[in-house]
Order: C-alpha cells, then structure tokens, then sequence
C-alpha cells in the first residue's frame, strides 16, 4: 500500500511514518508540509494509494486538498488525521470526499486497520468519534452551535486552540504543542472571546460546551 504523509509537523509526521512502516504492507511514498506538495507529486507523475493528510496545514488545508485530488488522482483516497473532533469539520470532510477521519491520538492498530479498509473501499470514522457521534444520536436532540441567532465560524485554529484551552494548557504549552509563537496563541485566544463575547476564558469554556463545539 502506497502512501503519502501531508503534515506540516516534522515531528508529527516522522512519528507517524515510522508506525506506518513498522507494518510491511505500507511504504511511505512521499512526504508534504501542505496540500499544494502533495497536488506537486501527482502532478508530476507520482502515485499513492492513500493520502493522510492533516487538516490544518499552510498553503493549502487537508480539506481543500480532497476537492483538487479528486479531480488529478480519482483513485487516490484520502484519510484525515487531526486532533479536532467537532463534527462540523468531519462531516465537512465527507461532504468533500474523504474516504477516513481519524483523530491524532488514535492507536497504531486502529490507524492500520482503517488504511485497509479505506483501501479495500470503505469509509472509516476512527472508534472515538463515532462513540461520541452515536451518544448524540441517541438524543432527541442535537444542539447547534449558535449564540444569540447567529452562526460563529472558528477557524481550524481557533479550534485547536479551543480544544486545548479545554484541557487546561497554557498559552507557552499550546506554543510548544502547535509549533507557534505565544503572541500568535495569545492572539488565537482572543478572538475567541471576541466571538463569542465571553468574559474570561471559564466562560469561553462553558459557551464552548453549551453549544456544542466540545464535549
């Protein structure tokens, strides 16, 4: 199975190869700090099987990724991998043809299983997210984040930096784990507040989870 790791994390992305290739059946074909490296490789007559792909990536993000891959490689799936669980984004990346969504803290057996899968035909929700999207099924209703009539639209960063937030991490550890400076994490922090007009970051929080946007 021919793979490409999209992922703009050295770190990151060496970790993942090493699991990848610990398995005989996956090569690691190419490697990209952004969806527009990726588009470089197949334009140049490059061929994978798989694509994982982060969502939040410069350049050009995993999601838009999947739209312009389809279209150069249609036998090429992609399966993101990312550490936002809100299911706007997933659904999103269905809608856009993602063949997987797999969060980053996912085992190693899980990851492998969902690449055969994938590669087989089949679309895969890693066990997490799906458990979580099943609680909210069994609901009667499903919340929709919205404060006072109006939609707010967080950027992938924003809710990376929300979800961190949530864990209790500070802004140098949030620098640290994204590879950003502390102004740009400070800067992050804000305009959360600012949208949602929370006073403080505990009620950015409980606006966060009242509304859907973790859980």
């Amino acid at each position: 199975m021919k793979v490409i790791l999209a992922e703009d994390h050295n770190i990151v992305r060496n970790g993942i190869k090493m699991l990848l290739e610990s398995q005989g059946e996956v090569r690691v074909v190419a490697e990209a700090n952004n969806g527009l490296e990726v588009l470089s490789y197949f334009a140049e007559g490059g061929h994978a099987d798989i694509v994982i792909a982060d969502i939040n990536m410069p350049e050009m993000d995993g999601i838009s990724l999947i739209g312009q891959l389809r279209t150069l490689s249609p036998s090429t799936h992609v399966v993101m991998l990312s550490m936002l669980d809100n299911e706007k984004y997933v659904a999103q990346a269905f809608i856009e043809g993602a063949r997987g969504y797999l969060l980053k803290n996912v085992g190693e057996d899980e990851l492998n299983f969902a690449l055969r899968y994938v590669a087989g035909g089949g679309k895969y929700l890693c066990a997490e997210l799906a458990e979580k999207l099943l609680d909210k099924l069994t609901q009667t209703t499903i919340q929709h984040p919205e404060t006072n009539g109006q939609h707010i639209d967080f950027s992938l960063r924003e809710m990376e930096v929300l979800h961190l937030i949530a864990e209790g991490y500070t802004n140098t550890e949030m620098a640290d784990k994204l590879f950003l400076s502390k102004r740009t994490i400070e800067g992050h922090r804000q305009a959360l507040i600012d949208k949602t007009g929370a006073k403080n970051t505990a009620a950015l929080i409980r606006f966060a989870v009242v509304n859907g946007f973790i859980s």
